[in-house]
């Protein structure tokens, strides 16, 4: 019989391979969290979870039980989620950024039942809890909950299509949307990583996978635990990605794989190089967003591949394509093909197919007869946006892409971030990718603001040394750029700050950046370069 939940599985790998390492905690983050360093054994692992499944279950949770979960990238964070499963729960994964409106629209919206936090945000979501009107169980990690004053249900799905967690989207355009995910989509995203070969292929019972991703993200939670916990190897979980120790880390855990952020590798080669850079065992490295000019040089100068993929939350492993095979066409944005498993479409606004390489929204969706499977089940009391999603029987992703004639594809932006100029589409990462090199520009993101003719103009803000942000250097980077790009596509405004909102995972905060792009426009900071922007020849 096939694994039924994510804890059947652990416990078939606990079987195979009880004294296998399966998370290893590095001193540094052990430093961090205050924790013991060293490695836990599956079979230490399952010990923890079962008792604490058994208080748990003393407490009444069981089938359908929601419990929050705001651990950061400690090791009771994976413990809880199998203890919480094995019951046939779910977690809620709470991102600690989040403030009390967020907190209380999230306890509020789920309608969670406890949550293990640490102890500095126990007062926080208790607050929250009690403002949104629940009756929530703030608990830390030690501690045993009271009954709950809910008994526990049966519950009505079947046990592969049962919740297992409810991750929440960003919510940089409205409310955050609950993501419900399946035993299924946990399921099969280890399977998709065992099975996907190539150059991630996964060796059973050896694999020593790093990541710097928090939990409450699923690509910590969904890809990088279940990969492990479905081929008997080790996760190396940071509490987060800390560029001056990221080799030692990557060294001493002895790390064979690892994950990373598109702003990992381009902060990783401004160090200076050294003999000791192709000192580790890494074999390759799994992610996306690797800027196009460092792709090759970084791969030169380390040692191994890093291969670029495509997913989402809702997607999960269900509609992931990556470029694990050759050719990769390293430096183009390209992520790859579809397997056979996957079908997809590239349309225009209208839900047209594109001709040829035209920049399209991407659609995916499994083939076979089950388009959904390996995606989320729907968003949590949003059956309008669930509907919306999968409009005509296809995920709309929301991510422009192309297709080059061999049938590879290229990611160009999020449709949301593309800047309509005067009937041209910019896309905010190529100018962004442009505007990267430059010899004064540490760090740059692009956005949209009005314009009262052409409708958007390309407005950027710029991380640079403090003495160089002043009005010289916004026009001698308006005039360097009209060389690299067409002319549209050259900042109107310029803008310098000292740093650039980022979300959790060094995502640069799309939402959050378009309010300092208005917020500088208020206050007269940015400066005006829309004069340099003429067309040449």
């Amino acid at each position: 019989m096939s694994d039924q939940t994510v804890f059947d599985r652990f416990r078939k790998t606990t079987e195979t391979w009880p004294d296998g390492p399966f998370l290893n905690i590095l001193p540094e983050t052990a430093d961090v969290y205050g924790i013991t360093a060293g490695e836990i054994t599956y079979r230490d692992m399952m010990a923890r979870v079962l008792a604490r499944k058994e208080t748990l279950e003393g407490a009444d949770f069981g089938a359908a039980t929601r419990v929050g979960v705001l651990l950061h990238n400690r090791p009771e964070f994976v413990e809880i989620f199998l203890a919480v499963n094995a019951l046939g729960g779910s977690i809620v994964p709470i991102n600690p950024d989040l403030r009390r409106s967020e907190l209380e629209y999230l306890i509020d919206h789920s309608e969670m039942d406890a949550a293990f936090v640490v102890s500095d945000r126990i007062d926080d979501i208790a607050e929250a809890g009690k403002s949104a009107g629940s009756h929530l169980q703030v608990l830390s990690p030690s501690q045993s909950p009271a009954p709950l004053p809910k008994q526990p249900k049966d519950a009505d799905d079947e046990t592969r299509q049962r919740e297992a967690a409810l991750l929440y989207t960003s919510g940089t355009t409205g409310k955050p949307k609950g993501c419900v995910l399946t035993n299924e989509y946990f399921l099969h995203s280890g399977d998709w990583y065992r099975d996907v070969g190539g150059l991630v292929s996964l060796r059973p019972g050896t694999e020593r996978m790093l990541t710097p991703l928090p939990m409450f993200h699923m690509n910590a939670l969904a890809v990088s635990l279940m990969a492990m916990i479905t081929v008997g190897g080790c996760l190396i979980v940071l509490d987060r990605f800390h560029p001056s120790t990221w080799w030692d880390s990557v060294r001493r855990s002895k790390a064979t794989c690892l994950h990373y952020l598109g702003v990992m590798p381009a902060i990783l080669m401004k160090a200076p190089a050294s003999p000791a850079d192709r000192d580790h065992d890494v074999r390759f490295g799994f992610g996306a967003g690797v800027p196009s000019e460092l792709h090759a040089a970084f791969e030169d100068r380390y040692g191994f591949p890093l291969i670029e993929a495509w997913a989402m939350t809702e997607t999960g492993s269900g509609g992931v394509i990556s470029a694990s095979r050759e050719p990769r066409k390293i430096g183009t944005h390209c992520f790859g093909r579809p397997t056979d498993a996957i079908e997809i479409r590239i349309v225009d606004d209208n839900g047209n197919a594109v001709d040829g390489d035209t920049p399209g929204e991407l659609l995916v969706r499994r083939t076979g007869g089950n388009p959904r499977y390996g995606f989320f089940r729907e968003y949590l009391k949003n059956p309008e946006a669930t509907a919306e999603a999968w409009a005509g029987g296809w995920f709309h992703t929301g991510d422009i892409v192309s297709q080059d004639a061999d049938g590879d594809l290229h990611f160009v932006d999020r449709k949301k971030n593309v800047i309509r100029r005067s009937g041209e589409n910019i896309a905010a990462v190529e100018v962004e990718t442009i505007l990267s090199k430059h010899p004064l520009i540490r760090e740059v993101a692009v956005a949209a603001t009005p314009d009262a003719i052409r409708g958007d103009e390309v407005a950027a803000l710029i991380v640079t040394d403090p003495d160089t942000a002043n009005g010289d250097a916004a026009q001698e980077i308006a005039r360097w750029s009209l060389a690299e790009m067409a002319y549209y596509k050259v900042p109107g405004w310029i803008g310098f700050v000292d740093q650039l909102p980022r979300t959790p995972t060094e995502k640069i905060l799309r939402a959050a950046l378009k309010d300092v792009v208005a917020r500088e426009m208020s206050d007269g900071s940015m400066h005006d370069t829309r004069a340099f922007k003429k067309r040449s020849g």
